[in-house]
């Protein structure tokens, strides 16, 4: 391992050289599944042909256009995705590089709106605890999970949180006089696969939409299609139709692998940025357009979407069906799989690789919290590397 990199993150000893499909191959030669994904970013797996084309031929016109001009093929991205977002009510977008920078612009979206609407004192945003938003000083802020704040004080004030599925805090906290906005994930990552109650979930639309406050979706990871619909919060309805969210956020898997964030505002949020409120060096990145539009034509496909849908029962129906003494609870959406266990998970993710040799294959998974596993394969997964993968778990757990 190098030491030039600064020591905040726990890397697993294994460098990698190459990809193909589902598999990664090191500076050795040595082969691993992957059911990680990059942490869910390289939905359509490594080396897809279509993708490295499109990055390929976009990178021979131009890599980087500035935000004083527009680019062609950032505006057929933006404009396809507007459009596979507006069953979600949503109506424009700005593109930003990450999640954490998409998380910030609702955030401001959700305090301006109120403050032009309802003047000063109305700015607070409320999340949820076991949340993740990112890792600037405002995001570490919005995410409900104590561990992410140590050290980094003073945070940014405004932000409230409350338990998941607790619906009497919800209605207690979402204050008309002082609250800008809700900012939830439909499916919460880091915190171990957990998804959002229907009832939750419903009581919070009819709240925000009772009270004028901004229902914000943060579809960082479980959006995109890794639950099995294009946006997780689909799944979910109120009074009988469809969610309708004011403002979504994106990123991970949005271009593949090329780094990319959104923010897209439903039609209460759509006018309340203005020329000067907020931008993005890099947002809307020509390569990372090319990059999208590939993604999006590709999984926003109703076939496609029900494919990741089975492939994810699958994968939690075998995994039950082992009844092994290990496995405490399993949860998912998709591709998008929590396995609460007996034993720290980190051992797991590290014997995981070590098994890589001339006739064994090495299985790249990660762990959310100390004694869970997490699965969030590509999308791209066949039923018979899933079978692969799921031997090679239920050995690990033995």
């Amino acid at each position: 391992m190098s030491d030039v990199f600064m020591h905040n993150s726990h890397r697993l000893p294994v460098t990698f050289a190459r990809g193909e499909g589902v598999w990664l191959f090191d500076t050795n030669g040595k082969k691993y599944l992957d059911l990680s994904a990059g942490i869910a970013v390289n939905c359509l797996g490594h080396n897809y042909p279509p993708l490295v084309k499109a990055i390929g031929e976009q990178a021979a016109k131009c890599n980087h256009v500035c935000n004083y001009y527009q680019n062609d093929t950032s505006m057929r991205f933006a404009e396809k995705l507007a459009a596979a977002c507006a069953s979600g009510g949503m109506k424009n977008l700005f593109l930003a590089n990450s999640g954490a920078e998409a998380n910030e612009a609702a955030c401001k979206i959700a305090r301006k709106y109120s403050l032009k609407k309802y003047g000063p004192g109305r700015h607070t945003i409320v999340t949820l605890r076991g949340s993740f938003h990112g890792r600037t000083i405002t995001m570490l802020a919005a995410t409900g999970q104590d561990n992410f704040h140590k050290n980094f004080g003073p945070f940014t004030e405004g932000f409230v949180y409350i338990p998941s599925n607790d619906i009497e805090a919800l209605e207690k906290a979402l204050d008309a006089q002082t609250v800008a906005g809700l900012l939830i994930e439909a499916v919460q990552g880091e915190s171990g696969i957990r998804p959002q109650s229907q009832e939750f979930i419903e009581t919070a639309a009819r709240l925000c939409a009772e009270r004028d406050i901004l229902l914000m979706f943060d579809e960082i990871q479980c959006g995109m299609g890794r639950t099995g619909t294009f946006l997780a919060f689909e799944q979910y309805r109120y009074g009988g139709k469809p969610i309708q969210a004011d403002v979504v956020t994106l990123a991970k898997s949005l271009a593949g692998g090329i780094p990319a964030g959104v923010v897209l505002a439903g039609e209460k949020a759509a006018d309340v940025f203005e020329i000067g409120d907020h931008n993005s060096t890099f947002g809307g990145n020509p390569v990372a357009a090319a990059a999208g539009l590939v993604v999006l034509e590709t999984v926003n496909n109703p076939t496609f979407l029900a494919e990741i849908a089975r492939k994810g029962e699958k994968i939690m129906a075998a995994i039950r069906d082992w009844n092994h003494s290990a496995v405490r609870e399993i949860r998912g959406r998709g591709l998008m799989i929590g396995i609460d266990i007996d034993r720290e998970a980190w051992p797991i993710l590290e014997t995981a690789i070590a098994r890589a040799g001339d006739k064994n294959y090495g299985l790249l998974i990660l762990s959310a919290g100390e004694k869970t596993l997490r699965l969030l394969p590509p999308y791209i997964i066949s039923d018979s590397e899933i079978e692969q993968g799921l031997a090679v778990l239920r050995e690990l757990l033995t």
